[in-house]
């Protein structure tokens, strides 16, 4: 997505992940930043810019919270591929669109980063926690977004902060699971798999055992390992007919479709308590090129283990976080 960040404001693109809560920027000066499009944030040019002091009740939100030398508040965030951003916790003017300005957004102004984050600026978290967008947009917004992610990278989706009136049409909810040990992300309940039509016969103890998580932020969906097996078994059977490919990293299930003008991937379906589902093409079931395309799904190490709907599972749909009402919305043809 593209925001401002500062009076005037600067531009920048960054993700947004639903699986966070801070959001945070490389800024200057930057004793370790990756390479980025887009200049670095540079605080001293913007009016609006204020460290957040250690002591304030917003420093005592973070997780850990630190001091620097000069008692400014020092936010650090992991994530679990191991990269991460520490800097300064701060306060500046958001700008999502011409019209939508969120004065003193508290966000990090990041100096330390390193990890698989590509050229984008930074990150803007989507959690419930008290830093996350959505939390602090909530009295002008209310507690509810959507978006779509688009298949390929030149095509447009959306990301649409707040409500603009009646929920679209064809959406239809699964209860938001509320984790005690874990409450800032979006958790659903998994009831069923279907390939081709039919249901695969996969113990309900299999889904209830494991929890599952919505998360924008990772691509590829975990599911356990009994859920995984019977899926990719049945998926096989389907693709007999074409030629299989090397293995990639974590996907064992890989077919060589060059020079297929046509290519017959069964349909996946996701189902979900309540009734919402997830009704997968090829590009939310392949991922790859056409020399080495892959089944998207991995199989956990064990029962217990969390399982994730990733993003390549959520392209081209409408996805809705209503948190007021503790639920998720699901509707096909949200962007192409």
């Amino acid at each position: 997505m593209n925001a401002g960040i500062g009076t005037p404001k600067q531009d920048f693109s960054v993700e947004f992940d639903t699986g966070s809560d801070l959001s945070w920027l490389q800024c200057k000066p930057c004793n370790h930043c990756y390479p980025q499009n887009d200049p670095l944030f540079d605080p001293a040019k913007s009016s609006t810019y204020s460290s957040i002091h250690c002591g304030s009740a917003e420093c005592a939100q973070l997780d850990p919270a630190r001091c620097s030398a000069g008692r400014t508040c020092r936010y650090e965030i992991q994530y679990d591929d191991k990269s991460r951003s520490s800097g300064n916790f701060s306060h500046d003017t958001l700008t999502l669109s011409p019209w939508d300005l969120l004065p003193n957004f508290r966000f990090g102004c990041g100096d330390h980063n390193r990890g698989s984050f590509g050229r984008v600026a930074g990150l803007i978290g989507l959690g419930r926690g008290e830093s996350s967008l959505i939390s602090q947009a909530s009295q002008k917004y209310r507690e509810i977004f959507s978006y779509c992610l688009p298949s390929i990278a030149s095509s447009t989706g959306y990301l649409l902060v707040g409500s603009t009136g009646s929920p679209p049409a064809g959406i239809r909810y699964t209860p938001m699971i509320r984790e005690a040990s874990d409450p800032s992300t979006y958790y659903v309940k998994l009831v069923a798999i279907k390939v081709g039509g039919k249901k695969l016969d996969i113990n309900q103890k299999v889904f209830s055992t494991a929890r599952t998580l919505m998360d924008s932020g990772t691509v590829i969906t975990r599911l356990p390992p009994a859920a995984f097996s019977g899926m990719r078994a049945v998926f096989r059977r389907h693709m007999a007919n074409y030629t299989t490919a090397p293995a990639d990293y974590e996907l064992d299930t890989c077919y060589n479709l060059s020079g297929h003008e046509v290519v017959k991937v069964p349909a996946v379906e996701l189902v979900f308590d309540g009734g919402a589902s997830l009704n997968l093409d090829i590009d939310g079931i392949m991922f790859g090129e056409p020399a080495q395309s892959c089944l998207a799904f991995a199989g956990n190490s064990n029962d217990q283990q969390l399982s994730i709907i990733g993003n390549t599972q959520q392209v081209k749909v409408t996805v809705v976080y209503d948190i007021s009402n503790q639920r998720i919305g699901i509707g096909a043809k949200g962007c192409s």
